[in-house]
């Protein structure tokens, strides 16, 4: 998933994008029609095809100092010179300095890690997992839609919590929150609060249908 590198500090080009936020291992399309992005998917496509995504918030259009490295896995040109491409999320990154701001930013920066830990996290592992599937069930309860996990869901802790994060919907500013965390055990345990409070809501709403019903 995340790739290593024996150099702790680089300049990586930056793609800014309104309340995306990518995590290590998570698949992100992206369709590349701006000039000054066609310019720079060109020329990491030359490179080693990895470029940072960084969160702009849409409130205050502030750019997020912590991304994750995005990895070009697939691009397809248009007679046009856009581009479809589709990445995957490789290794967390903070911004340290920009080296340049045309036609696209470029940023130095550094890797990011969590901590190791000694504590076990599979108890952590098997809670979160059990409400991602009550959520779900609730969810299929509420609409009436097939809604099904899939079947390769990480089955390590750092993995896991990544998958949650890149999973949920609407809440730009929590995944920054959680992208930023260099504690698995802390990741997880505000994702398993965040189900908490999705399942308690879905239940509520779903007791309400039955008495109506």
């Amino acid at each position: 998933m995340a790739f290593s590198s024996s150099v702790a500090v680089r300049e990586l080009p930056l793609f800014p994008l309104p309340e995306v936020v990518l995590f290590p291992g998570i698949p992100l399309p992206l369709h590349i029609f701006e000039f000054r992005y066609r310019i720079m998917m060109n020329t990491i496509l030359q490179s080693d095809r990895r470029f940072g995504v960084l969160m702009v918030d849409p409130m205050d259009g502030k750019v997020a100092t912590v991304g994750c490295c995005a990895e070009v896995i697939y691009h397809e040109r248009t007679p046009d010179d856009r581009m479809y491409i589709k990445t995957i999320g490789q290794q967390r990154f903070r911004i340290l300095d920009y080296v340049r701001e045309k036609p696209y930013y470029i940023g130095l920066v550094e890797w990011i890690e969590d901590e190791p830990t000694e504590r076990d996290l599979h108890g952590l592992m098997t809670d979160v997992d059990q409400l991602l599937r009550d959520v779900v069930q609730l969810s299929v309860k509420l609409t009436g839609q097939e809604i099904e996990l899939p079947d390769d869901i990480p089955n390590s802790p750092i993995e896991l919590s990544y998958w949650v994060a890149g999973n949920l919907k609407g809440v730009a500013r929590e995944q920054q929150s959680l992208l930023e965390m260099q504690s698995t055990a802390t990741r997880l345990e505000r994702e398993a609060e965040i189900l908490t409070t999705t399942r308690n809501h879905l239940a509520a709403r779903a007791a309400l249908k039955d008495a109506f019903t």
